[in-house]
C-alpha cells in the first residue's frame, strides 16, 4: 500500500503520534530491508489498525476517510468517465452534479488526479480516500481490465493507414498523431513498458520496418514490430506529448513527458534524432517507484556503506562516483545526499537534465543555449552560502576547478567521471590539466560501480559450471570448491530471461597519505590500485565473486561487467 510514498507517510504516522518514535523508527528500518511499504510494515505488525492509517492519510491531505467502499457504481455515474481515462488515473466516480464530481483514489497522493481530470472532466474534482485494495476492485469491476492488445489496436487502425506512402506523406502530422487508434497505441506502448519496468523505450524507422525496443534491466527486447508505415504517425503521437516543434524533423530535439500510468505519475525524458529514415526516438523512463533512493538498498558491502555515510558527513571534501552510462551513478549520489537531506543542510545540485525531484534540494538543469554549463552553475552555487554540492559530471578542467575550489572552502562536493575503475580517476583528472597537488588536498575517495543483472527469485536453480567458465573467473580452485553456483532457469515472473532487477558492484579507493602521496608524484593507474588494494580495496571483479557466491548473480553477467 502505497509503496512510493514511505517517506510522506513516515511524516503522517509521526505527526499523527499513532506510535512511537522507537517504534516507528524499527518499523522504518524493516520495511527497508523488506521491501515492503512502511504503511503494511505497521498494519502487519499488529500496531495499527489499517482504517486509522487510512484516517490519518486522509487528515493529512485534507480529503474526506470513506470507510466502507461500494461494491459497485451505478452506470449513470460511471458513464462519466472513459474507462480509458479511469483505469489511467486509477479513480472510481462517487458522486456528480453539472459541476462537480468525487473520486475514489487507489493513490490520493497523485496530485495530476485533480490537476488533469478538472481539466478533462470540466468539473471541479474532489478525491476522496478509500482501502486502495477495495479501490481498485471496485475498479476493476466497474471498468473491467485493459482488454485491448496492441494487435486490436493496430486491427482497428482500419484502411486509413493501409494506404501507400505516397498518400501518408501528404496527411499532415498533427492530424495522424491526434486519431484515436494512434493515441491508444502509444499509451499501451507506453503502459507496456511502465508495467515491465523499462528503463528506456526505443522508437525506430528502418527502410524496410518500423522496430520498437525496450530497455529492461540493462537489455534490449523486442516488441513484435508495428507496420512501417505507422512510422510517422507513432513518432508524431510522441513529439506531441513532449511538447516538440512536430513539423521539424532536420535537427534533434529534447522533451518531457509528464502523464499518470495506471494510477501513478511517470516522467519521461525523450530525445529524438534525424535519421535516414525519418526520426528515431528514445524516451528514458524516470519512474521514481522503480528506483529506491535508498543507500540501504543499493547493495553496498557494509565497509562501503558506512564510508559513503562518513564521507557526505564531513565538513568538506570531493566525492567521486565512477563508470559507464546507466550504471545507477545518479542513483548512488542521490541516495547519498538522502541521507544529509536535513533541515539544517542546504543542498545544491547541477544536473544535465534533473532525472528525479527531491523535496528540500535545490536542483538546477544545465542549460548549454543560454551558457548555463556546469562550471557557471557551480560559480553561482559558492555564493549561496550551500553545505554539499552535486555536480551531474566533471567534464572539463573548468569544472574541476571550481570543484576543488569549493571543496577547499569548506564544502562536500560530489559529482561523476567516465572511467573503467576507481584508480583511473585520479589519471583522468591529470589529464584534464588538474594539479596533483589540488587533487591529493580534496579528494578523499573514489567509488567505481556496475550494475549486473540479478537473478529471478522466482526460478533460481542451482548447478555446476563448466571448468571454462570458471577458469575465465581466474580465481582459486580451492577458494571456490564448497561454494554453490545458480542461474534462473526462466519463467513467466521474469519473462523466461532468467533475470530480474539489477544488483551493483563496487569498488572504493579511499584516499589514504599513502595515495596522496603517489598522486603528487603523478603515478600511474597501475601504481595507485596496486596501494588501494595493499589498503584493502575489493576490486569490481572480487565483488562481483561476492554476487555469485550469495547466489544473486551469475558468472556470465559478472564476466560481461567486469
Amino acid at each position: 500500500m502505497f509503496e512510493d510514498h514511505n517517506d510522506t507517510i513516515y511524516e503522517i504516522i509521526k505527526n499523527s503520534n499513532l506510535l512511537s518514535i522507537e517504534q516507528l523508527q524499527e518499523l522504518n528500518e524493516s520495511h527497508r530491508n523488506t521491501g515492503k511499504s512502511l504503511a503494511n510494515a505497521v498494519i502487519d505488525a499488529g500496531l495499527i489498525e489499517r482504517p486509522a492509517v487510512l484516517k490519518a492519510i486522509a487528515e493529512f491531505l485534507g480529503f474526506d476517510y470513506l470507510e466502507e467502499v461500494p461494491a459497485n457504481v451505478p452506470e449513470a455515474l460511471s458513464s462519466q468517465m472513459r474507462p480509458n481515462v479511469a483505469r489511467m488515473y486509477a479513480v472510481v466516480p462517487l458522486a456528480s452534479d453539472n459541476t462537480s464530481i468525487r473520486l475514489l483514489a487507489c493513490d490520493p497522493f497523485n496530485a495530476s488526479i485533480i490537476d488533469d481530470l478538472t481539466f478533462t472532466l470540466n468539473k471541479d474534482v474532489t478525491v476522496v480516500v478509500g482501502d486502495p485494495r477495495s479501490v481498485q476492485t471496485l475498479l476493476t469491476n466497474t471498468y473491467g481490465e485493459e482488454d485491448s492488445s496492441i494487435d486490436d489496436i493496430l486491427g482497428d487502425l482500419g484502411e486509413s493507414f493501409v494506404e501507400t506512402e505516397a498518400e501518408d506523406e501528404e496527411m499532415d502530422p498533427a492530424d495522424m498523431a491526434n486519431q484515436t487508434p494512434i493515441i491508444r497505441f502509444v499509451n499501451l506502448v507506453l503502459q507496456q513498458a511502465i508495467k515491465d519496468k523499462a528503463s528506456d523505450i526505443h522508437f525506430e524507422p528502418f527502410e524496410d520496418e518500423f522496430r520498437i525496443r525496450y530497455r529492461i534491466d540493462g537489455a534490449l527486447y523486442e516488441m513484435a514490430p508495428p507496420p512501417k508505415n505507422l512510422a510517422i504517425p507513432v513518432i508524431s503521437r510522441v513529439k506531441v506529448l513532449s511538447n516538440m516543434n512536430i513539423s521539424e524533423t532536420r535537427i534533434p530535439q529534447d522533451g518531457r513527458i509528464k502523464m499518470t500510468i495506471a494510477g501513478r505519475p511517470v516522467d519521461l525524458r525523450v530525445s529524438t534524432l534525424p535519421t535516414r529514415f525519418g526520426e528515431s526516438v528514445v524516451l528514458r523512463v524516470l519512474d521514481k517507484s522503480v528506483v529506491n533512493l535508498d543507500l540501504e538498498a543499493l547493495s553496498l558491502s557494509d565497509d562501503i556503506l558506512a564510508k559513503i555515510r562518513e564521507l557526505v558527513d564531513r565538513p568538506n571534501g570531493i566525492f567521486i562516483v565512477t563508470g559507464p552510462t546507466g550504471s545507477g551513478k545518479t542513483t548512488t549520489l542521490y541516495s547519498a545526499l538522502r541521507e544529509v537531506n536535513k533541515v539544517e543542510t542546504k543542498i545544491l545540485t547541477a544536473e544535465d537534465p534533473v532525472e528525479y525531484e527531491i523535496d528540500g534540494i535545490m536542483q538546477v538543469a544545465v542549460n548549454h543555449q543560454v551558457g548555463l554549463d556546469f562550471a557557471r552553475a557551480l560559480r553561482a552555487f559558492l555564493r549561496q552560502d550551500p553545505d554539499k554540492i552535486m555536480v551531474g559530471e566533471i567534464r572539463d578542467l573548468e569544472t574541476a576547478q571550481i570543484s576543488v575550489q569549493a571543496s577547499l572552502t569548506g564544502h562536500v562536493v560530489l559529482s561523476t567521471l567516465h572511467t573503467n575503475d576507481a584508480p583511473g580517476a585520479v589519471t583522468r583528472l591529470i589529464d584534464m590539466g588538474l594539479e596533483p597537488f589540488l587533487i591529493s588536498a580534496s579528494l578523499e575517495a573514489i567509488l567505481a560501480q556496475r550494475l549486473v543483472r540479478k537473478i529471478c527469485p522466482a526460478c533460481r536453480t542451482a548447478y555446476e559450471p563448466s571448468q571454462e567458465l570458471i577458469e575465465m573467473l581466474d580465481v582459486d580452485p580451492l577458494e571456490i570448491a564448497d561454494k554453490d553456483f545458480f542461474y534462473g532457469e526462466g519463467c513467466p515472473e521474469c519473462s523466461k530471461t532468467g533475470y530480474r532487477g539489477r544488483v551493483g558492484l563496487f569498488e572504493m579507493v579511499v584516499v589514504t597519505d599513502a595515495i596522496r602521496e603517489l598522486i603528487n608524484r603523478r603515478a600511474p593507474t597501475l601504481a595507485i590500485k596496486q596501494k588501494a588494494l595493499e589498503q584493502g580495496m575489493r576490486s569490481l571483479r572480487d565483488d562481483g565473486l561476492r554476487a555469485i557466491f550469495d547466489g544473486k548473480s551469475t558468472i556470465e553477467e559478472v564476466l560481461k561487467y567486469t
